[in-house]
């Protein structure tokens, strides 16, 4: 990447505006944080800042307000939590761009940092309003995108702020991501797999696509396995299969046959008449599905074989979950997939966000892969090898 990164500025005395990703899980009843994976992340950047002198404006979205003030999405428990983690450094405006956020970054001294309230408070974010952005840049000297998981966004506090400062740099997580992305995707040691999931072809066809021309091998699963076994002319009952994009899923194989990718789809699977957590389900001798019933995970010869290719592998990255991975008897193909990941000690293991993260997490395998994307759509968008607006905006080494 060759963007300047958060070494290359001195912020000493300087005022730097920091896009966070602090859109973080709450439950519904009390409001407390459920996952602070996201702030966590995020204290690399902050307290470098802090230490080095930086006046830190603090800048995040969280939920989906309807662009007006709405307490339920306010950023008050991201900062309570803030202050607990950094030792009290933090103060929160009661707004994004008024009279207490001014006041609040006027009155800012080197090594504090003030929260504006959530960004989304204002229709003009998503919007990426030049006006709104050239707002937000008031307060700033130097930007800093550290917001992955929003980095495929064009909005104003991701983007449109870099055209009103004079330098923008990444933050340590975005450089993190593009760091071991970036080089898995351009320099991989190999064999290079990719284990792609979820329930639509439509989903992923660009990153197939993508992937086809860099990886050894792709394994598939999830239902978006049936409209590619349909395309080869086999019966999947009543699964889940894309119709309309059948034929694309032909030029799919094709093309991973010419490029000589060895494209793995499940053999057998774990079947039911009905799509429920408490379903009778059982397995099926091979790859045809009766009618009636459905495909919901894959089987336990599929597990094996791809446990074993995941265990060949030198660099992996994996992104969509086998089954229905959140019923617990569906559940058993994307865990294998998990702690086939997690046992090859030899590998780069790259989990991309979503229900992958949320399943190494559950499985307590955190810990036992290389990195786990804070980006569910920025990381396959980066998959798909598409240019993502908050990084394109920073200033070139």
């Amino acid at each position: 990447m060759n963007k300047k990164t958060l070494k290359d500025v001195n912020v000493k005395g300087k005022r730097v505006f920091v896009r966070s990703d602090f859109n973080v899980p709450q439950d519904k009843a009390t409001g407390a944080i459920t996952d602070e994976n996201r702030i966590v992340g995020a204290l690399p950047t902050i307290q470098y800042l802090l230490e080095n002198g930086a006046k830190v404006i603090l800048s995040s979205h969280l939920g989906r307000p309807k662009g007006g003030f709405d307490a339920k999405y306010s950023l008050k428990p991201v900062a309570d939590r803030l202050n607990q983690l950094l030792g009290n450094k933090v103060t929160l405006a009661a707004d994004v761009i008024g009279d207490d956020a001014k006041a609040k970054v006027a009155a800012l001294k080197e090594g504090e940092a003030v929260l504006l309230e959530n960004v989304r408070f204002h229709a003009e974010e998503e919007k990426n309003d030049p006006a709104f952005s050239k707002q937000l840049a008031e307060f700033a000297d130097i930007f800093v995108n550290d917001a992955f998981g929003t980095a495929h966004r064009a909005h104003a506090s991701t983007a449109g702020i870099a055209a009103f400062v004079k330098e923008s740099v990444s933050g340590f997580l975005i450089q993190k991501e593009i760091d071991i992305m970036g080089g898995a995707l351009s320099k991989p040691a190999r064999p290079f797999v990719a284990i792609l999931g979820g329930a639509k072809v439509s989903d992923k066809i660009g990153v197939i696509n993508n992937l086809i021309e860099k990886v050894d091998a792709i394994i598939i699963g999830g239902a978006m396995a049936y409209t590619f076994i349909t395309a080869q002319g086999g019966k999947v009952g009543a699964s889940r299969v894309e119709a309309d994009k059948v034929d694309l899923a032909k030029e799919l194989l094709a093309k991973a046959s010419a490029k000589g990718v060895k494209l793995y789809l499940p053999t057998d699977h774990i079947v039911a008449t009905e799509f429920a957590a408490d379903a009778k389900a059982e397995a099926t001798k091979g790859v045809e599905i009766a009618d009636g019933w459905m495909g919901l995970d894959i089987g336990p010869v599929t597990q094996k074989q791809y446990a074993d290719v995941i265990q060949s592998a030198k660099t992996v990255i994996w992104n969509g979950p086998m089954g229905v991975f959140e019923m617990e008897q569906f559940a058993n193909g994307t865990k294998a997939v998990a702690q086939s990941l997690a046992d090859n000690k030899d590998a780069i293991t790259i989990i991309g966000g979503g229900d992958s993260a949320a399943a190494v997490e559950q499985l307590g395998f955190a810990d036992r892969v290389t990195h786990i994307s804070t980006g569910g759509g920025a990381s396959l968008e980066y998959l798909e090898g598409k240019i993502l607006p908050g990084i394109d905006v920073l200033s070139d080494k």
